[in-house]
């Protein structure tokens, strides 16, 4: 198992999901894998830069990786946008572009030379499952979970590459490696609708609803995701989202770190868990 990486924190861990960042902290000692955060990162330009100028966010993550690439190690992320842009950057690179994209880093005496792996926290954790396992001290027997991908954990299949993108199965091997349960519910492959929230304010807070919705028919105890974005979609606009739809259901939404974390005995103070909008401490 590898058990160093060149950590991509993304600037929603930074600031917004800064839970997720805690509890990842928290956990990544306790399963013996060292996160060494990559100096001088920057933003991976989603949603907007990559639409704006897409040679300039192209040129942007070559330099993020090349800086992974000197520190001799893969990158991990557990931000699913940042993990898709990190990842179709480095197909662009190797399948043609590295040495168009080096002549822009040479200004910085910077080089790509495609070394350094790119991966998630979940993709780490399913192939390692027994090494989780080994670990947890507080099995979530009895919770219920309703597990949510996220669209840029799976999609576009091309670019991501783990698994199958209409039957996946790491985040269920995951919950089962801590002792929850991973509840069926309609909407585990749906869109959260994050990156459309402002342009199409209506039709995002009914996707946000009918995600919860299906999570509380479920019978889940909590939904849990691998993706930030996700997070905070499902977290903030919950409330929000079922008043405007006249519904009743209240489901906490975990970062898979937070869950991890609380079968491994972190205290729910150190996994942020009072940052959550939707009441979560209960669950630690």
């Amino acid at each position: 198992m590898q058990t160093e990486y060149a950590f991509f924190p993304g600037c929603v861990l930074t600031q917004a999901a800064k839970e997720s960042k805690m509890a990842l902290e928290a956990v990544a000692p306790i399963i013996n894998i060292t996160l060494k955060e990559i100096p001088g990162w920057t933003c991976c330009g989603a949603s907007q830069a990559q639409d704006v100028d897409p040679l300039a966010t192209l040129v942007a993550n070559a330099r993020n990786l090349a800086l992974a690439e000197q520190m001799g190690l893969p990158v991990l992320t557990t931000c699913s946008t940042c993990l898709l842009m990190l990842r179709r950057a480095k197909a662009e690179l190797d399948g043609g572009q590295k040495d168009r994209i080096n002549t822009f880093l040479a200004k910085g005496n910077m080089t790509y030379k495609g070394d350094s792996e790119v991966t998630s926290l979940l993709w780490v954790l399913a192939q390692h499952a027994d090494t989780l396992k080994a670990r947890v001290v507080k099995p979530l027997a009895g919770l219920k979970v309703a597990a949510f991908y996220g669209c840029h954990s799976l999609r576009p299949e091309s670019a991501l590459g783990f698994e199958s993108s209409v039957n996946p199965s790491s985040f269920e091997t995951v919950i089962s490696a801590i002792g929850a349960q991973a509840v069926p519910f309609d909407k585990r492959l749906d869109c959260c609708g994050f990156h459309a929230v402002y342009p199409a304010e209506k039709s995002v807070m009914r996707m946000t609803s009918e995600i919860i919705n299906s999570a509380a028919a479920a019978g889940a105890s909590c939904v849990v995701t691998p993706c930030p974005l996700c997070q905070m979609q499902l977290d903030i606009y919950q409330d929000n989202a079922q008043e405007l739809n006249k519904s009743k259901a209240r489901v906490p939404v975990l970062h898979l770190s937070q869950l991890v974390g609380l079968a491994l005995g972190v205290p729910a103070a150190q996994l942020g868990l009072e940052y959550n909008v939707i009441d979560a401490t209960r669950l630690g």
